[in-house]
């Protein structure tokens, strides 16, 4: 049995390694892919289009039973089934089948990513929630640029579907591992199931309001830039894909990690400083995510002007400058963001609001950013198309943006 924290943590995020990997591996050998397949880029988008549904459909369910049951099962079986359709995306012969296998992908990760952070924040003592949950989600970029680091290598020495069996095979070995996670001890929901009733609940929680609304926007753009930014390599600048594919990779990777870290970080002064000067729990909550929110606010502000920078860079060397500093700036926000979610609810609705989060992010998110850019690339310069982007990191600036609010919900 597995009891002490730490090593939970290190398990789960080593899982959410494999679960961006997994993810992302498709971008990395997408032009492939088109190639063999005949699709277009609108269709091509569509592949990530039929994840999401499969991801942000189900993640209701999986957030309505996790507040009911023990969550190590339902994370298991979530685990096995994403690294078997990763594995099946590799043998698909023709573009039915490969949305089937994307689909089933995203059945497995709702399971695990609704879940997952819900035991994180139960087993860490406040003081360190914004750091245990920092890396946690460091997992994210790094996890994702795994995934275009060996998308690029597979594919160039045996092929596009390799890389999948590659990226899929992982999961299987580490997925038992969390049968033997203790899970702490919690207050359960004992009523039965009712998705529109707890998802309105959450709903009138101001703060959790503001955080998703703010968080659709984010997701929109980082969806469609991470999907699309080794096609953007490829065609604006003539990289090869193995060359886009290392060099976006190894940025997100140092990028993205230390932004989650000092995000983390700065999260975790922020409750220190609060705890300092608002003893009351009421004054304390609603402080402390004020701050988070301004974490959030301060990095999707200064992504604006970056990312535009990127796409009118005149060369690949510049690009790749200006866009370790936009993920520096967008991942701060990556673990404050998650924790509003977690402690601006009651807590035994914590499944609940993560998979409403995940239900409404990836709903008006990423669902439509990501074939939406593609039908742009069809009509339009590769640069203008992706100039929309920046433009969704304002919506989530403006919602992030620190303001008066009403109590956190106890």
């Amino acid at each position: 049995m597995i009891v002490r924290p730490r090593v939970i943590l290190a398990l789960l995020t080593g899982l959410n390694l494999f679960n961006y990997l997994d993810r992302l591996v498709l971008a990395a050998v997408l032009p492939k892919i088109q190639a063999e397949l005949g699709l277009s880029n609108f269709v091509g988008g569509l592949l990530e289009t039929v994840f999401l549904v499969g991801y942000f459909a189900t993640a209701p369910i999986f957030g309505a039973l996790g507040d009911r049951v023990a969550r190590k099962w339902l994370i298991t079986g979530g685990v096995i089934v994403w690294s078997a359709a990763t594995c099946a995306s590799g043998l698909a012969t023709t573009a039915a089948g490969l949305v089937v296998a994307r689909i089933f992908v995203g059945i497995g990760e709702a399971s695990y990513a609704t879940l997952a952070p819900t035991i994180i924040d139960d087993l860490t003592e406040p003081a360190k929630r914004g750091r245990a949950l920092a890396y946690f989600y460091a997992a994210t970029p790094i996890g994702g640029a795994l995934g275009y680091l060996v998308g690029g290598f597979a594919e160039a020495r045996w092929g596009w579907r390799s890389a999948f069996f590659v990226a899929g095979g992982p999961g299987l070995l580490f997925a038992l591992a969390c049968l033997a996670i203790k899970e702490p001890t919690r207050q359960l929901l004992t009523e039965k199931p009712a998705l529109t009733r707890d998802l309105r609940r959450l709903w009138n929680v101001d703060l959790y309001r503001k955080a998703v609304v703010g968080f659709c926007a984010y997701t929109a753009a980082i969806g469609a830039f991470s999907y699309w930014a080794p096609t953007f390599l490829y065609r604006r600048y003539g990289l090869s894909l193995a060359v886009a594919n290392f060099r976006f990779g190894i940025i997100t990777v140092l990028a993205g990690a230390l932004a989650t870290g000092l995000g983390g970080k700065w999260a975790d002064a922020i409750r220190a400083r609060v705890e300092r000067e608002h003893p009351s729990k009421e004054a304390l909550e609603r402080e402390t995510v004020r701050g988070l929110f301004r974490i959030c606010a301060t990095g999707s502000a200064l992504g604006v002007p970056l990312t535009v920078a990127c796409f009118l860079s005149p060369s690949s060397t510049v690009f790749f400058v200006l866009v370790f500093f936009s993920i520096l700036a967008l991942f701060l926000g990556t673990a404050p963001i998650n924790a509003v979610i977690l402690r601006g609810v009651p807590p035994e609705l914590r499944a609940s609001a993560m998979a409403g989060s995940i239900f409404a992010i990836h709903l008006f998110g990423d669902l439509w950013s990501k074939p939406a850019v593609g039908a742009l690339i069809d009509a339009v310069p590769v640069e203008l198309a992706m100039l929309t982007l920046p433009a969704a990191l304002a919506v989530a600036t403006a919602c992030w943006a620190p303001r008066k609010t009403r109590p956190v919900a106890t």
